[in-house]
């Protein structure tokens, strides 16, 4: 798990005033990062244009060419000039060792490093900036963003456009803006380089949000000896009007490692697997409950009056009755932005547009939280946000093969599955999270091709 930030600037000031680094020290490592990514991952002979800003961000560019002049060749473009003292400093130092600084941006090139605006947009680009975006969008070398792709703002929106990345290598620590769900498209892979001392020291104040990585699952794998179907839990999952989303995800409990499973209709379903159970009411013994999948019209009397360990998801975010399940304790709510917009509707917590919220994902998962601290929410999307206690975790492991009917329901299923096993509901949704991501990456056919119950199997099969 990696620490987040909604910016820098404070980590820098401390890493120079704690250490005695000063704010050269610091653009010579950022630079470094860059510079030593690209002598790990491509040959001396390749050419390489650098398109610098006005600012820092630019200066970092034109330190980035000192270091690899002479090993490559190396262009430099700084199409609105230098304007901050570091960049006019750091242009002038470039200057006298001879780099090539070039009047336009030619074809050809093999590697491409954005330096033009970084973390520093704070006003919509002008049209000679976007221009110059897309100019470098349009050639066929490899792409590499220094610090954050130019275009995308601090928040993660891109108004126009944005510089297409291959990699971002991002300065000193991860930045929020990295992960909104647009940004996604732009970023690429992300690493981050140290500025002169270890990343833990200069990560130096707390956070309340995390990049989750892989190896922060924990699969539910079985370790003792003594035990039976009754040591793994009993998952109740509500069938409604449609009936396959609460088969899918009772399947998915199952194979998640439930003892027990339970599908509750008025009726049984006649395409019940054999090994799932059937009843028309929730049993005393229930460890978990999944609800919500294919709903439809259900009475939800009994359920509003249990206090066990429930996963709410899909038609629930459209009742009224969300409002009484979230005053309880031990609950996971698991909408996609549409269903989410509903939700705080519904919450009075704010009345917006689909378009409000995915402009501010963070935002609008960060005010939910607020209003109901006690709740688990993960927000569906590009990049996954889970929500509890204030805290924020980011989950972006996940493909696009997941983008089909059915994977939700998979999920709630996954994470009703650890609940009843005795996770608690934060760790029963990352962990649930980090496995359906994992899943969808380890998916072989194409991509447009994955059905539920393929996701299942493959969750079966994962490795830590």
């Amino acid at each position: 798990m990696q620490k987040v930030y909604h910016e820098v600037n404070q980590l820098d000031r401390h890493c120079c005033e704690a250490f005695g680094l000063t704010e050269d020290l610091l653009m010579e490592n950022a630079a470094r990062g860059i510079s030593e990514f690209i002598l790990a991952n491509f040959d001396k002979d390749k050419s390489i244009l650098i398109v610098g800003g006005v600012g820092n961000n630019g200066a970092d560019g034109i330190v980035v060419a000192r270091h690899l002049h002479d090993e490559y060749n190396v262009s430099l473009y700084l199409p609105f000039g230098a304007k901050s003292p570091m960049c006019i400093l750091q242009l002038q130092r470039g200057k006298q060792l001879g780099i090539s600084i070039v009047e336009k941006i030619g074809d050809g090139y093999d590697i491409i490093i954005d330096a033009l605006f970084g973390t520093g947009l704070n006003k919509p680009l002008n049209s000679r900036a976007v221009e110059v975006i897309e100019q470098m969008n349009a050639l066929g070398g490899f792409k590499i963003a220094c610090d954050i792709a130019s275009g995308i703002d601090s928040v993660g929106n891109i108004e126009q456009v944005a510089f297409e990345a291959h990699t971002t290598i991002t300065m000193g620590a991860l930045k929020k803006s990295l992960f909104s769900d647009k940004a996604k498209e732009y970023v690429g892979d992300i690493e981050v380089a140290h500025l002169g001392v270890a990343r833990k020291l200069y990560e130096a104040y707390d956070t309340s949000i995390f990049l989750l990585e892989t190896t922060d699952m924990r699969l539910p794998n079985r370790l003792k000896a003594n035990t039976h179907k009754g040591s793994y839990g009993h998952v109740y999952v509500i069938v409604g009007e449609q009936e396959g989303a609460g088969i899918m995800a009772a399947m998915s409990a199952f194979s998640f490692g439930s003892g027990l499973v339970t599908a509750v209709s008025p009726n049984k379903p006649a395409n019940l697997p054999l090994y799932l159970m059937h009843s028309r009411s929730i049993g005393s013994r229930c460890g978990a409950l999944a609800l919500g999948m294919g709903l439809g019209d259900f009475d939800l009397s009994k359920i509003l009056e249990l206090d066990t360990p429930m996963v709410v998801d899909a038609d629930m975010f459209y009742k009224d009755e969300i409002k009484k399940l979230l005053k309880k304790e031990q609950i996971v709510v698991t909408p996609h932005p549409k269903e989410f917009v509903s939700l705080l509707k519904l919450c009075t917590i704010v009345d917006i547009s689909l378009k409000q919220l995915q402009s501010n994902r963070f935002y609008y998962v960060e005010l939910f939280s607020q209003h109901y601290p006690h709740v688990v929410l993960l927000l569906k999307g590009a990049n996954v946000l889970i929500a509890y206690q204030a805290k924020i975790y980011i989950n972006p492991h996940g493909s696009t093969v997941l983008a089909k009917g059915g994977s939700g329901d998979v999920l709630a299923g996954l994470i009703a599955s650890l609940l009843a096993q005795g996770y608690t509901p934060l760790d029963a949704t990352l962990n649930a999270s980090l496995a359906h991501a994992m899943a969808s990456r380890q998916y072989t056919k194409n991509s447009y091709a994955m059905t539920p119950l393929e996701l299942i199997e493959i969750i079966a099969q994962l490795k830590i």
